[in-house]
């Protein structure tokens, strides 16, 4: 198990960790800073200068979650982890990774009044120069943006009024009632390419309807991985009935094929979007969101899509509306049209 103590700099995360882990049998603390420094020396300036802070790099949450998993070989855990996540699609990303290889996370909060963090930051700034005052107050900036999803889903601590014993002893004492847990769907990493059944629902004015996944970054179709030995579009029709509680009653129409190249560590494999048609009258009031798996639902057009989708998606939803206007079905390789699809 790993407590994640999440929240902005200044409020306390490393000092609550420190003294969490003498409350918590066999916990140990997992200060991913020595993970981070290893990859800015591994990796070229060039790289660097593209981003604002290493955590915006992909393979900087593959090693975090790579870490976490390794460490929990060597000791019984739980790890304790002081670690800002003020971006749900990153939150998306490592939890989902956790949850994939059987680790459940706890999820805490520290807050306190942004006042308060102004004056730690003020103190930062005296002792290590305003280009560390900047980025903390950008860092406060995002979370402050990022408060409203946070709070709903991670257990808050107040540690304002608290010392870090106290603050430590309060997570302690939540976590012994059961709070803090981060249901997501545990869905094996592949080990192979894999085909993918994605189904595209519309209402009567034409939008297409996206799903946002606890358990990866990016919106998505309705869908999922086609089991050992399913047809692709009974996986479809299946997937829907899970994950929304529609039952389509006739076959949906395939739309769109498209080839995914392997980019490790992904395998690639083939991406199927099927058209399951308009939704009926009063449907989408009665969908049904498994909490462990999906957050929200949106109807969208292609251009409020281009906005969410990632852009491997955005590609094969642009050719799959495409396709069911012009009732034919198009295969694309990494969602460019070969053949007479183009």
């Amino acid at each position: 198990m790993i407590v994640w103590l999440n929240g902005a700099y200044g409020v306390g995360k490393t000092a609550v960790a420190e003294e969490l882990v003498q409350l918590l049998p066999g916990s140990t603390l997992y200060d991913p800073a020595p993970v981070e420094a290893g990859l800015r020396g591994l990796l070229p300036k060039e790289r660097l200068t593209q981003v604002d802070s290493v955590h915006e790099l992909p393979s900087w949450r593959r090693l975090l979650v790579d870490t976490a998993a390794a460490l929990l070989t060597e000791v019984p855990g739980p790890l304790v982890t002081p670690l800002p996540l003020l971006r749900q699609e990153h939150r998306d990303e490592v939890f989902g990774a956790l949850a994939a290889r059987r680790i459940p996370v706890r999820h805490f909060l520290l807050d306190a009044a942004e006042t308060i963090l102004r004056l730690r930051i003020d103190e930062l700034a005296a002792s290590e120069g305003e280009s560390a005052r900047a980025w903390c107050l950008r860092q406060l900036s995002a979370y402050r943006e990022a408060r409203t999803w946070l709070g709903a889903d991670a257990h808050t601590v107040a540690t304002g009024d608290r010392t870090p014993r106290q603050s430590a002893q309060a997570v302690a004492d939540a976590l012994a009632a059961g709070a803090g847990r981060c249901d997501i769907v545990q869905t094996p990493p592949p080990v192979g390419e894999t085909v993918a059944a994605g189904v595209l629902l519309f209402d009567d004015r034409g939008r297409v309807l996206l799903v946002d996944p606890t358990y990866k970054p990016g919106w998505e179709f309705p869908g999922g991985i086609v089991e050992r030995g399913e047809a692709p579009a009974r996986a479809g029709v299946r997937e829907v009935a899970e994950e929304l509680g529609l039952v389509l009653h006739r076959q949906p129409r395939l739309l769109v094929v498209d080839w995914e190249p392997p980019a490790p560590p992904a395998f690639g494999g083939l991406r199927l979007l099927f058209d399951g048609g308009r939704l009926p009258a009063g449907a989408v009031d009665e969908l049904l969101l498994p909490r462990s798996e999906l957050r929200g639902w949106r109807l969208v057009t292609e251009e409020e899509a281009a906005r969410m989708l990632p852009p491997a998606r955005l590609r094969r939803l642009h050719w799959a509306l495409r396709a069911r206007a012009r009732h034919r079905t198009f295969y694309l390789e990494s969602g460019v049209p070969v053949g007479e699809g183009g």
